[in-house]
């Protein structure tokens, strides 16, 4: 079963932090004047790999981004990855020019 991670947000950034390392996160910048993140990069900590995390942080950046009514462009290859695996569940909040 998935442990629930609790994530934190700060300009540019979701993260998952134990003490002063980073276990996991995804790097953004704010483009399309502020309506769309575009996401530049997902890590996770090796201990950390094949349980979810990379998932579970990537809904958090999509459930905050639909509550702001933005949306979101990939381009990390994890990112790039789930939107082309689940276009269903992505098409709506996909930043498309």
């Amino acid at each position: 079963m998935e442990k629930i991670m609790d994530f934190q947000h700060e300009p540019g950034r979701y993260f998952l932090q134990d003490n002063d390392k980073t276990l996991a996160e995804i790097v953004f910048t704010t483009i399309n004047d502020g309506k769309t993140y575009a996401i530049n990069a997902t890590r996770v900590d090796p201990s950390l790999r094949g349980q979810g995390i990379a998932a579970q942080l990537l809904d958090t950046v999509i459930k905050d981004a639909q509550a702001n009514q933005m949306t979101i462009k990939a381009v990390c290859p994890y990112v790039k990855k789930a939107f082309a695996q689940n276009p269903a569940k992505y098409q709506e909040i996909e930043y498309k020019p």
